[in-house]
């Protein structure tokens, strides 16, 4: 678990993890997609692979006829605890948030003031709907999404 952990303290792995999310990815597609050199993508994947956070599919024949693996992330990395995880997962977001023209990006900021039974409340409901919407099938028509919640205690307001 630990060594599964640190596999995850990359954003460029857990970039990696979401791109091979819904559709398996050879290392050559991940490595474009990345803009890294297959070298550095196969090392990330490799890492993956041995920590379970990604799994080879059946391998196939690529444009030229050589042998190609394609990988699949195995979800693995939903429950699997970090060191210092909201660091890596915000420089995470913000690295794929670049990529996406800011007319096409829904963004909310709220401040509230809640006792401890208020924040616990609101912590409970959006994990539910979280895990509901983790659990459901990908749907074969749909368009792939990335949300990011982050909530901090205001430190300039208290």
């Amino acid at each position: 678990m630990e060594a599964r952990g640190r596999a995850l303290s990359s954003p460029l792995r857990l970039r990696i993890l979401r791109i091979c999310l819904h559709r398996p990815r050879t290392n050559k597609e991940i490595a474009d997609l990345l803009g890294i050199s297959p070298a550095a993508a196969l090392h990330h994947v490799r890492t993956l692979v041995r920590t379970g956070l990604l799994a080879p599919q059946e391998p196939r024949r690529g444009n030229r006829g050589a042998r190609e693996i394609p990988y699949l992330a195995t979800g693995a990395s939903w429950d699997t605890p970090v060191e210092q995880v909201g660091e890596v997962l915000t420089a995470t977001f913000l690295e794929e948030l670049r990529q996406v023209p800011a007319d096409e990006v829904r963004t909310v900021r709220l401040g509230l003031k809640l006792d401890e039974e208020g924040y616990a409340e609101l912590e409970r409901r959006l994990t539910e709907v979280l895990e509901d919407f983790k659990d459901r099938p990908p749907s074969a028509a749909g368009s792939a999404y990335t949300l990011f919640v982050a909530m901090h205690r205001d430190p300039q307001a208290d």
